[in-house]
């Protein structure tokens, strides 16, 4: 995982939030909603991007909260 933000991956039987480059997993959840909305709250903090992971490890969605390289016109 290189690219900067959190990142909501699959955990055993639960989904956990990990901050990218880190081996270390944040925080752990029974639901990926639940990682989902932890994992937003502190990329939404840090002005980061959110990354969520699919059950097969691969992502599925991408939201940024930070410094945007293509800010929306108008």
């Amino acid at each position: 995982m290189s690219k900067q933000g959190q990142h909501v991956v699959p955990n055993g039987n639960g989904w956990a939030v990990r901050k990218a480059g880190s081996s270390r997993v944040t925080s752990t959840h029974s639901t990926q909603s639940a990682a989902v909305d932890e994992a937003r709250r502190i990329a939404i903090n840090q002005r980061t991007e959110l990354y969520i992971h699919g059950q097969d490890g691969r992502i599925r969605e991408r939201n940024s909260y930070g410094n945007d390289p293509h800010p929306p016109k108008g």
